[in-house]
């Protein structure tokens, strides 16, 4: 698989591997992990719906691509709230198999500096981050809020009613991060 040999040749600087996790790696972490902190359209066929009918999960694109589609809305904060999980040096190539599994559906790693809110120094450098592109044949493309609800409301996969992602997310995300302002998320979880 592409991306985990991304991750073999990268060669982090420190010895300390870090994943940065959006979406259900918020309430649905790795099988281990040594530490845990929270900081601050597309469709899915794989876990919460099907090739009939895909689901809706959170993902990260590109920011170029991001600014260039139809539905671009300012997003005030500029803020991705995830959780940044450290894992142990015994478990790392177990997870980086896990996680290719788990994200195998149109997602490239990536690294990211992660910060906390209100730090304007990164306090992990070269997190290991999932991002998919517009490109792969599972993107959805932009949709109406009404149609977006209408498609996580209707979609079941393997692991589940889409809908029940969406409440869990936005449910996390209020515990973990209570000044966290998605706006997209909690309009979708009041349809």
């Amino acid at each position: 698989m592409s991306s985990l040999t991304a991750v073999q040749e990268h060669n982090n600087i420190d010895t300390e591997y870090w994943v940065f996790g959006y979406g259900s790696l918020i309430w649905k972490p790795p099988p281990v992990y040594e530490k845990r902190g929270m900081y601050g359209g597309f469709g899915n066929t794989d876990h919460r719906g099907t090739e009939e009918n895909p689901g809706r999960v959170v993902t990260l694109i590109p920011f170029e691509e991001w600014k260039l589609m139809e539905d671009y809305h300012d997003h005030k904060d500029g803020i991705t709230w995830g959780v940044a999980y450290k894992i142990n040096e015994n478990d790392v190539e177990a997870i980086k198999a896990y996680l290719d599994y788990r994200e195998k559906c149109g997602y490239t790693i990536h690294y990211v500096d992660v910060y906390q809110l209100g730090n304007d120094e990164p306090i992990v450098k070269n997190a290991v981050v999932y991002i998919a592109t517009t490109k792969n044949e599972s993107y959805v493309g932009p949709a109406s809020l009404d149609a977006i609800a209408r498609q996580i409301f209707l979609s079941v996969g393997p692991s589940g009613p889409n809908k029940e992602y969406l409440f869990d997310l936005a449910s996390a995300l209020r515990e973990l991060a209570p000044d966290a302002h998605d706006s997209h998320l909690f309009d979708l979880e009041d349809k």
